[in-house]
């Protein structure tokens, strides 16, 4: 038998997603009262994800700046996500050898590989074989077609020798599993009542609960994992926020994914007189090596555009071109890679829609109307999403004062970033601004080399890839895991997120969390047969 608990409500798509709600159906279109909703991305996001929750704070330590996005429901943030599901490449598990930065992967590529081919065929990614290295190809569904503004992307990339390929999401495009395809309503942020999208609430956890041998415990607020005399971890112990009463699961084995950083928190909670700085953690590395993507963005628009008569703009909700690392064989004035994923045409419009353009036109009423008419569907936008290489002065640590409101101490945040990160940002506004002007556009973004965000860099956490605080390796001294997710000090303890991470690469990092759990998980069930555990 295996228990799951989740610090949030369960989830029911039908009721709790808005994936065909129009805004004109919501109070203030969706933004919430005061506007309020549209810092956390709007009341269609799908439900329980905030950078605020009220009562479970965290803090940020002076001179730092860092944001941290927690969802509390079933599935998580695998509700919401962008599907983006790229494969970490073979250079990518040993960043040292490479560049003599950070460190190397106790697990190589094809230690990996399998899984990845074990994932990408159980849970459907569209995509094509492009024979890119720093973009390993998988196991893919046929792609969407481009839309008008990724085919004419994709002729300016070429123009100027960038890499242009089909983007890889976990969405399929038929029917696979029991599940129907995507209808490219391009609503997948609100979440997918026909699980088109892969969230694990919907594709993962009701086959585990079909077994009969699954206890799925909900609104279970994780406190410590309790250690016996004999060493091993014997229970978890929890506030059940209904009763606000504390309960405990006894088990064999405790498998934690609880997203990198609240894993972290909950390994340095669980201190004892065996495990003084937290269990798992005579390393001293729990915490540390706190990494997020290098993010930057910006767009322009396209003037002859607004010549384009009215057309669908149907697909998924997400981009169906990207550009992967295209780079990797030449010198750059910074360390390792990023690749850029691309969004505009006629999508939806939503609450903001045209900010900028009402900033630089006045008027009101039909005149406005008329302007944001023609300037709809001719904008199109950039994110680079890069890697960070591990420091220092990144990580994040038990508040030594603050708790929540189940008495749980909270996080503490430090962050900084590099001067190769800052080198990595400008080098994607560069590039942001070649694209645009070779397909005959006009650049807008205006970014300073200066400030807290140089070059449009985002802060700590923003997009959202935070990792690596309970590395993996070969020695008990320098890591925290080995290269199965098994704490060396706890043999019956497994972390399966991302913060085992060695390094961040430029990819998204739900992919490789699902291949290195699949890859944990028979590893435990080999090990607990042969009594090992």
């Amino acid at each position: 038998m295996s228990s799951c608990s989740r610090a949030g409500p369960p989830l029911n798509p039908a009721k709790d997603f808005k994936e065909h709600v129009w805004p004109y159906d919501l109070p203030h279109r969706g933004a919430g009262v005061g506007g309020k909703q549209s810092a956390d991305f709007g009341e269609f996001l799908a439900p329980n994800g905030s950078w605020n929750i009220e009562g479970e704070p965290y803090t940020v330590a002076d001179g730092s700046r860092f944001r941290w996005f927690r969802s509390r429901i079933v599935g998580g943030r695998t509700n919401h996500w962008g599907r983006i599901a790229l494969r970490f490449a073979p250079v990518d598990f040993k960043s040292r050898s490479t560049d003599g930065m950070g460190d190397d992967w106790p697990i190589t590529y094809d230690d990996i590989a399998p899984y990845y081919d074990k994932v990408e065929s159980y849970i459907g990614v569209f995509g094509t074989k492009e024979g890119v290295s720093s973009a390993p190809d998988g196991i893919f569904m046929t792609p969407p077609k481009p839309r008008c503004t990724e085919t004419i992307v994709k002729k300016a990339c070429d123009k100027i020798n960038v890499t242009c390929i089909p983007a890889r999401l976990a969405i399929i495009t038929q029917p696979h599993n029991d599940r129907p395809p995507c209808h490219y309503c391009g609503q997948c942020g609100r979440g997918c009542i026909s699980a088109s999208n892969f969230s694990s609430s919907q594709v993962m956890l009701p086959v585990a609960e079909k077994t009969g041998r699954f206890t799925l415990i909900t609104g279970a607020m994780a406190r410590e994992i309790v250690v016996g005399k004999d060493g091993k971890a014997e229970a978890v112990s929890y506030i059940d926020k209904a009763t606000r009463t504390e309960k405990k699961i006894h088990a064999k084995a405790f498998v934690i994914g609880a997203s990198a950083c609240e894993s972290a928190r909950l390994l340095l909670n669980s201190k004892s007189s065996m495990f003084p700085s937290g269990i798992a953690n005579s390393s001293g590395v729990v915490g540390r090596y706190l990494t997020d993507s290098v993010g930057s963005s910006g767009g322009g628009s396209l003037p002859y555009m607004t010549k384009m008569p009215a057309h669908n703009h149907d697909g998924v909700g997400g981009m169906h071109m990207y550009i992967p690392w295209w780079k990797f064989d030449r010198k750059n004035d910074f360390l390792r890679g990023y690749h850029i994923e691309l969004w505009g045409g006629r999508n939806m419009p939503g609450v903001g829609e045209f900010g900028g353009l009402c900033e630089e036109i006045e008027g009101y009423g039909a005149e406005l109307k008329r302007a944001c008419r023609s300037a709809y569907g001719t904008y199109i936008g950039f994110g680079g999403r890069g890697e960070m290489i591990p420091n220092e002065n990144s990580y994040c640590e038990i508040d030594p004062s603050t708790v929540d409101e189940w008495g749980i101490p909270v996080l503490r945040f430090h962050w900084q970033w590099s001067d190769n990160e800052i080198k990595m940002a400008r080098d994607m506004q560069q590039t942001f601004r070649e694209i645009v002007e070779a397909a005959g556009g006009t650049y807008y973004e205006q970014t300073r080399p200066d400030g807290p965000n140089p070059y449009g860099i985002q802060d700590g956490g923003v997009i959202i890839h935070e990792l690596g605080v309970v590395r993996m390796g070969n020695s008990p001294k320098t890591s925290a895991l080995n290269g199965y997710c098994q704490a060396h000090d706890v043999k019956n303890v497994f972390v399966t997120d991302a913060a085992s991470f060695v390094s961040n690469p430029d990819k998204n990092p739900t992919l490789t969390i699902m291949a290195m759990s699949w890859r944990a998980s028979e590893y435990l069930l080999d090990e607990a047969k042969k009594g090992n555990l």
